[in-house]
């Protein structure tokens, strides 16, 4: 098996306990209830995309997947101030509310960079476990060995 497919399992075997716990936010009724679901919630959907997008595209660095993570759901965040008919339709339905959200709040950010900025050392991490190197935080880094 070459480092490609174990980066792979890897990551999906993340996913696999990532997107239950993503969803669970939505539900969760204890303590901080609102907190949980607005604000971690986006930590964990960052991550989820982070991870995903690797998978899809894995020969996009970690740095380009998570800084264009974070843009696409800037711009996601910034559409929730328009509400035509069939968005607000989409919204209306709990994967709609889920994927592209009702309210625009400036309060998001922090987690979305947050979340992009986990999925980035995630990602590096992982490409760095299965190639022997250590794990540096170095955005400019442009080697191949950066590679999911």
């Amino acid at each position: 098996m070459n480092d490609s497919t174990r980066s792979r399992r890897y990551i999906i075997l993340i996913l696999l306990f990532l997107t239950p716990l993503g969803f669970y936010t939505k539900f969760y009724r204890g303590p901080g209830a609102v907190w949980v679901a607005d604000s971690l919630g986006g930590f964990f959907y960052e991550v989820f995309w982070c991870l995903l997008i690797a998978i899809i595209t894995p020969r996009l660095k970690p740095m380009a997947i998570s800084g264009g993570v974070f843009l696409v759901t800037s711009a996601l965040e910034f559409l929730q101030l328009w509400h035509p008919p069939f968005l607000t339709a989409i919204r209306m339905t709990f994967i709609g509310r889920t994927l592209i959200g009702t309210s625009f709040t400036w309060s998001d950010f922090p987690y979305y960079l947050g979340g992009c900025l986990a999925g980035y050392l995630m990602l590096k991490l992982i490409n760095n476990r299965h190639s022997g190197k250590k794990a540096t935080f170095n955005p400019s880094e442009t080697t191949d060995e950066n590679r999911i």
